[in-house]
């Protein structure tokens, strides 16, 4: 029989060995309990403190946007008073003017509550009690300030209304008042084309004086004046070229405004008419005469009217001085076109008859008045001299006056101011003694 071994392993180690597999096990069910406890604390730390980070922001955001529409509701009241306020001011002041005192007392009541509300809505924002309904505010305060923009500009569309009113009635009294002075002036423009005496008695040597021959020159401008009119009129009647003439007469001359070009006609008359003025009879006739001979037909001339003398004189110096300046200032090209022929020029070449058109008697009564000038002059003791100022000439009112000096001022005062010079002279000016007698110029800017 076999004997039987002995284990090796005691009883003692057996124990050992099965109360350790026991510890291990309970070890093993522990560590997943525990386990299982950190992933469900895990999850709680990561879930639960983000939803209530969302909520608060949403909170913040809901908050922040109710207080921005809060404050845009105040701005728009604020705005709307304004409006509301601006809107009665200007009622309160066109309440003055006429005076109305219903208006200006329910204007004044708008200001004060206005202001009022103005001091309110401060109070409010301070204290930042907010309106609990902005989004209806809002439109009201927009209706509210429309309606105060609309009530400005309906005031002052009143106010328009009556300065246009105003000005209506200002130009159509302006309008009467032009055409008395135009009646006026027709009146006297009659009575200074009359032939009938420029003075009311024959002048005498002992009588002369400076202010005769002022009064006289001042006769001869005016009928220059008018008969250069008479000539523009009948260039447009017959379709000239208007500003090719006046280029002719005075070449690169910048006009202020269109009827300035009448003053470049005028002086092309002037140069004629006043041409060898400083001679006896224009240098026209050889006889000498002393100052009495020159007072005597100056005497003679003015009593009579200019068609009567020319028909009891058809050989005197005056008569020779109508012929020969009408010869050289209307040109042949001139009188053809304007009449359409040349009948002027042929009864005054005959020497026999004088034109009897209104034409030549406004040319006459012209010559008549620059003659008696010249008659004048040289009846006074001292010599009287004929001068004018040449093109670019600095301007000096001792010797000149300008033609266009209001339209020199307004343009000089706009801008920075420059040299005025002359263009050309349009009416001579003369020298009695030690008596300057301005000539007149056109001024132009450099």
């Amino acid at each position: 029989m076999e004997s039987v071994k002995p284990s090796s392993v005691t009883p003692s180690k057996k124990l050992a060995r099965n109360f350790a597999k026991v510890l291990h096990l309970r070890a093993l069910i522990g560590i997943a309990s525990i386990h299982d406890g950190l992933k469900n604390v895990t999850t709680i730390s990561h879930t639960n403190p983000k939803d209530e980070f969302n909520k608060v922001d949403d909170e913040e955001e809901e908050e922040q946007l109710q207080e921005k529409v809060a404050l845009e509701s105040m701005l728009a009241k604020i705005f709307a008073s304004i409006s509301t306020f601006k809107g009665a001011y200007a009622e309160l002041q066109n309440a003055q003017s006429p005076f109305d005192p219903d208006g200006i007392e329910a204007s004044d009541k708008l200001l004060v509550s206005e202001l009022k509300h103005l001091s309110e809505l401060k109070q409010c924002y301070l204290k930042k009690q907010f309106d609990p309904s902005p989004m209806k505010s809002i439109l009201e305060a927009e209706s509210k300030e429309v309606k105060g923009v609309i009530k400005t500009y309906q005031i002052t569309a009143k106010k328009l209304e009556s300065q246009v009113r105003l000005k209506d009635s200002e130009v159509m009294f302006l309008k009467e008042k032009l055409v008395e002075a135009k009646n006026h002036n027709k009146l006297i423009e009659k009575r200074l084309n009359q032939s009938g005496p420029l003075f009311d008695n024959n002048v005498q040597l002992s009588g002369l004086s400076t202010s005769q021959f002022v009064a006289m020159l001042r006769h001869a401008v005016k009928s220059i004046r008018n008969f250069v009119k008479l000539i523009v009129d009948e260039m447009r009647y017959a379709n000239w070229n208007i500003d090719a003439a006046v280029e002719a007469i005075e070449n690169n001359v910048v006009y202020f405004i269109e009827d300035h070009k009448c003053f470049a006609i005028e002086s092309y008359v002037c140069k004629e008419m006043f041409d060898g003025f400083q001679f006896p009879f224009f240098n026209l006739e050889n006889e000498q005469q002393n100052q009495k001979c020159f007072l005597e037909k100056f005497n003679e001339l003015k009593s009579m009217k200019v068609k009567e003398y020319l028909a009891m004189n058809p050989s005197s110096s005056f008569a020779k001085f109508c012929r020969v300046k009408y010869l050289r200032l209307v040109h042949p090209k001139m009188e053809l076109s304007f009449f359409g022929n040349m009948n002027h020029r042929n009864f005054l070449s005959s020497g026999c008859e004088f034109p009897k058109s209104d034409f030549f008697a406004s040319f006459a009564e012209m010559a008549k008045r620059v003659y008696l000038l010249h008659c004048l002059g040289f009846s006074f003791e001292g010599k009287v001299e004929i001068f004018q100022v040449l093109r670019g000439c600095r301007f000096s009112d001792v010797y000149m006056e300008s033609v266009n000096d209001e339209e020199m001022f307004q343009t000089t005062t706009t801008t920075i101011e420059t040299e005025q010079h002359v263009g050309f002279t349009v009416v001579p000016g003369f020298r009695i003694g030690k008596t300057v007698l301005q000539c007149q110029v056109y001024l132009t800017q450099r």
